[in-house]
């Protein structure tokens, strides 16, 4: 270890009493202990009571004096300033959080929106306008549909019933296979019909002999059949006066309304395809007679299909560069989208072509592929609140709020996507009419209708507790750029939404649950740096005053991944050092949390600058809370400058900095590294999740080893840390001797801890205390384990005391030490003639 002042204890902790008095911070200086003590502002005092500079020191009680002269005793750190709501699991979830926002190239600046007409117009009751569809439009379908699965079926089912309802999202092919089965059994005689046509009152009359009619139904479960013929707004207004607990408005379009419709069309000799959107209307007409899932066909095929058809006269060259350029890895990323429906594959076929003719450049391809999410989102919002009141825009709403918490909870569990979906769509809802009584669908809205409507899929996955995972059903959207584009068109697009969407996020970071808080303080953070003067007033600021300490824990996360902007850290970073100078206490925690990330400051070493200030303020009042912080940054990808910043604290004659650095090394003792987790990847620590932070740096990071053994050194034999760190070794021995890999670890680093005699019979009387232990034995092969690694004829190499070790200072004598080079702190190795001698520790004062 290295070059500490002072301050060390020889026997800290040891049964008999642990030598807790004349330390350097019980007041000696450098100057050995020459009955001189030093005030707190570093101004030594004489014999008579005098200040160096002459003036006469204030007379106290003996009491007072007594207390003042004593050193503060460290005690075990606390824990984890949460009470644990940011340990297990927290890791992991911050791990999945962070991929939902950050992939590779721009998708998060996006021009126009494009509004598609979603509301109901009501007309007359028996409305019926249909439009021929054009011979030129089905000739093309002919030459580029590719067929759905169960097409064939489709094609029996309705010859014989003369109806038929698909059922299925939009861009899923729906539209085409309709029109495909219609033209192939009416010879090309096809017409579409009004989508507010009253099927319920319809004139069979109306339908001509032998031809073909689709309908596409409007988005939404409300549906009536044309038999309501009542606007919604005057409908919401009319169930809002009778209560929550009138029966709804409008009747749904049932079997029995096709069971007619069927019967009419068989009579004319006519067909019809009714295209209904999923939802529970299309949940239960699958199950009826008339109802048919439709699938979409494979995305190669009908990529190939069109391309086929658009580069049908070009050089055959140029059809095999399109298909090539298809396949690339750059144009799959820049997409998004793991599988394309078929709307989508038509629209890239059409890039291709223009790259393929010399009409787009590489650069221009890309920029269209990146426009796919984004245009997914703005069709999901657009209009998503009509009809303007309640309940009639309530199942849009739901399918609003959930895809938008998909983009928060993006392959977590499905259980918490649905249930903070659930909570969005009550903020949207009260947003949108305050007197309405909303409560919650039961048997109305399957999961697998509302995956499929938000294009997400469940799947199998892990969820972390700690000692333990346990399986869960997760849900994920079915592409990467998906959770980015929803997030930003909701957030960017629609201002009236960020009201109702930073309530629902602040109500989330107060969930003690990090696979919760977690997700929605990364999610704040992002949308702070869209727009950081909104988002610091009504996300950070509210959440950085809360009386929780996830909520502030919260803020400072999300003041971190805000941080990432480099457009925003000049203001994260001015705001953090200002409260660290302030006089709010919990806006200083605030600060200091927020530093534990290592980002907001710029660098590390910014970071360690201001929790150096931060836990040394008013007598080391904030000193737990900012080692908590520090010892994230040691489990960061940066250990380096945290190890080189931990010895030099160590050395600093201020007792609040020596304090900080031992507080930090008890932490990274006891710790698990799992719950150390930050917002930058270290991969090398993940096997080691479950151990100590120590342990895991030593195994990930052997070049560490030295100073790690130095700083725990020092804790040992530091008299007001002493005793904490032999209570946190024992925890650390206790979990060793479960594990055979981590014992192994832990025998090869105890002999640096060995300094002289007094050191070794320190660890071996707590090796023996823990075995006779009568409640919980250290298991007795473990515990002989240790011991033969702490005996001299063992691998002893002692500590490198890069910390304790002063020039111009007296030396110790130790064991025979390694041959390898020194500690990188402590520098070169001391001239052999300047070999310690025995009691240099009593000579000091260290006991």
């Amino acid at each position: 270890m290295s070059a500490v002042d002072d301050d060390s204890a020889g026997s800290a902790g040891e049964p008999g009493g642990p030598a807790a008095d004349g330390a350097q911070s019980e007041g000696r200086g450098a100057d050995g202990g020459k009955g001189e003590d030093r005030q707190a502002d570093g101004r030594r005092q004489d014999g008579e009571g005098r200040d160096r500079d002459g003036r006469q020191r204030e007379a106290k009680p003996d009491g007072e004096e007594r207390d003042r002269e004593q050193p503060r005793r460290l005690g075990a750190p606390k824990g984890s300033p949460l009470g644990g709501a940011g340990a297990d699991g927290g890791a992991r979830t911050a791990r999945e959080a962070r991929a939902n926002f950050h992939v590779e190239g721009d998708n998060q600046i996006y021009e126009g929106n494009t509004f598609f007409h979603t509301q109901v117009l009501h007309g007359p009751e028996e409305v019926f306008v249909d439009g021929p569809v054009p011979r030129e439009r089905l000739d093309h379908l002919r030459r580029v549909y590719c067929p759905v699965p169960g097409y064939e079926a489709m094609r029996r089912r309705l010859e014989l019933t003369h109806l038929l309802a698909l059922c299925g999202e939009h861009g899923t092919g729906r539209a085409s296979t309709a029109l495909a089965l219609l033209a192939q059994v009416t010879g090309g005689e096809v017409s579409r019909l009004d989508p507010h046509t009253a099927l319920g009152r319809v004139d069979t009359s109306r339908f001509e002999e032998g031809r073909g009619y689709l309908l596409e139904l409007p988005d939404g479960d409300t549906y009536d059949g044309g038999y309501g013929g009542e606007p919604p707004e005057e409908r919401g207004h009319r169930d809002r006066d009778r209560g929550s607990g009138a029966a709804p408005g409008p009747r749904r379009l049932t079997e029995l309304h096709l069971d007619r419709l069927s019967a009419a069309l068989a009579e004319r000799g006519a067909y019809g395809v009714i295209l209904v959107g999923a939802g529970d209307l299309a949940d239960v007409l699958v199950r009826g007679r008339y109802g048919l899932v439709c699938a979409p066909p494979p995305a190669d095929e009908v990529l190939n299909r069109h391309l086929t058809s658009l580069l049908a006269e070009a050089p055959g060259q140029t059809l095999l560069l399109a298909r090539a350029n298809a396949a690339r890895a750059d144009v799959r990323e820049a997409l998004g989208l793991d599988e394309l429906r078929p709307g989508e594959a038509a629209r890239l076929a059409g890039h291709l072509t223009g790259h393929a003719t010399g009409g787009l450049s590489d650069a221009e391809l890309l920029r269209e592929c990146r426009w796919f999410a984004p245009r997914q989102a703005q069709e999901w919002f657009a209009g998503a609140d009509r009809p303007g009141t309640l309940p009639g825009a309530l199942p849009a709403l739901r399918g609003a709020a959930l895809r938008i918490a998909l983009a928060v909870f993006n392959g977590s569990a499905y259980s918490l996507a649905a249930e903070a979906g659930e909570l969005l769509s009550w903020e949207l809802a009260v947003t949108l009419d305050p007197q309405y009584a909303l409560g919650r669908s039961l048997f109305t809205a399957h999961t697998g209708a509302r995956l499929a409507a938000a294009r997400a899929v469940p799947g199998a996955g892990e969820e972390d507790l700690g000692e333990a995972t346990i399986p869960v059903r997760v849900v994920r959207f079915q592409g990467q750029r998906l959770a980015t584009a929803v997030l930003y068109e909701a957030w960017d697009g629609y201002h009236n939404v960020r009201g109702p969407m930073s309530r629902w996020l602040r109500t989330l970071c107060d969930d003690p649950r990090p696979q919760v808080w977690v997700r929605a303080a990364i999610a704040a953070g992002v949308l702070c740096s869209w727009d950081y003067l909104y988002g610091f007033s009504e996300l950070l600021l509210p959440l950085a005053r809360a009386d929780s300490p996830v909520q502030r824990m919260a803020a400072a996360t999300a003041l971190a991944e805000a941080s990432r902007d480099e457009a925003v850290r000049p203001a994260v970073r001015g705001l953090l050092r200002d409260w660290a100078r302030g006089d709010d206490q919990e806006a200083c925690e605030t600060a200091a949390l927020a530093h534990g990330y290592g980002l907001a400051a710029g660098s590390v070493s910014a970071s360690l600058d201001q929790l150096g200030r931060i836990g040394c303020r008013d007598g080391g009042e904030s000193a737990e809370i900012a080692s908590y912080s520090v010892v994230r940054l040691l489990a960061g990808p940066e250990p380096e400058a945290v190890l080189q910043r931990l010895a030099s604290w160590y050395r600093d004659r201020r007792q609040d900095r020596q304090n900080l650095a031992l507080l930090t090394v008890l932490r990274a003792v006891t710790t698990r590294t799992s719950h150390l987790w930050g917002l930058r990847d270290t991969p090398e620590l993940e096997p080691y999740a479950s151990w100590p932070l120590v342990a895991a740096l030593v195994e990930a990071r052997p070049e560490h080893t030295r100073w790690l053994s130095d700083l725990v050194w020092c804790a040992l034999t530091t008299a007001r840390s002493g005793a904490a760190a032999l209570e946190a070794m024992a925890g650390w021995m206790r979990r060793a001797a479960r594990d055979e890999r981590q014992l192994t670890s832990l025998c090869g680093f105890l002999p640096r801890l060995v300094s002289q005699e007094r050191d070794r019979e320190r660890l071996l009387l707590l090796i023996a205390r823990l075995a006779r232990d009568i409640d919980e034995p250290l298991n007795a092969r473990a515990a002989e384990r240790m011991r033969q690694a702490l005996l001299p004829d063992g691998p002893a190499s002692g500590p490198d005391l890069a910390v304790a070790y002063q020039p111009g200072g007296a030396l110790r004598r130790g064991p025979a030490r390694d041959s390898g080079p020194r500690g990188p702190v402590r520098g070169p190795a001391p001239d052999p003639a300047e070999t310690p001698y025995e009691g240099w520790h009593e000579r000091e004062g260290h006991r």
